[in-house]
């Protein structure tokens, strides 16, 4: 047996979580896996905004966390022991075992990854969902043209930061961020090659919209709701696509959060506001991974990472991610993991 930490449920969290609603417990995990299984010694996982719906026991596209149970989500690791031939031991994983240091799983649920294209890492943020989510939305689902003008919220984030580098090589002529505080802003400019920068924490949101696109926006990438939202519609020009990837500034909501007072705007516009799950697009992961990790290697796709050492405080990270604590992709680094 191999002694391992992982974090459970507590309790349904009410509003923003809190550290008693987390449960860091050890277990011991089998070294022999069964036929058809594996062992991973997880390195790097992941904590995402949308991992706060699931702590709710309430219908949705994805099965709510159990009380007492380990949580789970993306993460990645080396494979220590192996009942099967397709996936070796010492080969490297993506799974959806996170929150613990040691993960049992069957061979088939998990994808070895090629650590001589990208880093381990890289495989939860530009070259995971996160960057085929800001891939899939603004191809698919609010598909940029050429010379189009681009608004995406949440743009220091893990999906915002790569989609404005998108939306520039897919063609827009003008690419528009908005993130909390003075040093986000500039990152977008300085990093993640941003045309205009809002700060949505410094005066009104549509104002501000209005002096980076006077003459209004043909995409935007939705990852916040509320303001956001209603200054995205407002600013929409005919024909314009709006991809509803996330609702961050709700996710935490005690109280049902008012929706866009203007939607008739987007009517009249005859703007198409379409929602997105990642989980529908998983077919474009090769084309995705394909495209970008040679951005990546070359250093044209510009990422950043912020890092959380140790599983105990996965739960600290986490919380972090819900009030925008990380620029690019908020992980935490399990004892091994290399940088």
């Amino acid at each position: 047996m191999t002694v391992s930490r992982e974090i459970r449920l507590a309790a349904r969290p009410v509003g923003e979580p809190t550290a008693v609603d987390f449960e860091l417990v050890t277990t011991d995990v089998s070294e022999q896996p069964g036929e058809g299984r594996i062992v991973v010694r997880n390195t790097w996982m992941s904590v995402d905004p949308y991992m706060r719906g699931r702590m709710d026991d309430v219908p949705s596209y994805i099965p709510p966390f159990e009380l007492g149970a380990p949580l789970d989500g993306s993460a990645v690791g080396e494979v220590v022991a192996s009942n099967a031939p397709e996936v070796p031991v010492g080969a490297t994983v993506s799974h959806f075992l996170g929150w613990r240091e040691y993960a049992v799983l069957d061979a088939a649920a998990a994808t070895v990854i090629d650590t001589t294209l990208a880093p381990a890492a890289a495989y939860l943020g530009p070259l995971g969902t996160t960057g085929l989510t800001a891939y899939a939305a603004l191809t698919r689902t609010a598909p940029v043209r050429e010379g189009d003008v681009v608004f995406v919220s949440a743009a220091a984030g893990a999906v915002g930061s790569v989609a404005g580098q998108i939306a520039r090589e897919l063609g827009a002529s003008r690419v528009i961020g908005s993130a909390g505080g003075p040093a986000k802003t500039k990152k977008l400019l300085d990093t993640f090659g941003y045309d205009a920068a809002i700060d949505y924490r410094e005066g009104a949101l549509s104002e501000q919209l209005a002096q980076a696109a006077p003459d209004g926006v043909d995409v935007y990438l939705d990852s916040v709701g509320g303001d956001h939202l209603r200054a995205a519609i407002g600013a929409i020009r005919p024909g314009g696509r709006i991809a509803l990837v996330g609702a961050i500034s709700t996710y935490n909501s005690t109280t049902t959060p008012p929706g866009p007072d203007n939607l008739f705007h987007a009517a009249k516009q005859e703007a198409t506001l379409r929602g997105m799950l990642v989980t529908s697009h998983l077919d474009l992961f090769p084309e995705w991974i394909g495209r970008a990790a040679p951005l990546l290697a070359d250093g044209t796709l510009r990422t950043e990472q912020t890092v959380v050492e140790g599983i105990e405080k996965a739960p600290d990270a986490f919380r972090g991610v819900l009030r925008g604590a990380n620029t690019g992709k908020m992980l935490v680094r399990i004892a091994g993991g290399a940088a």
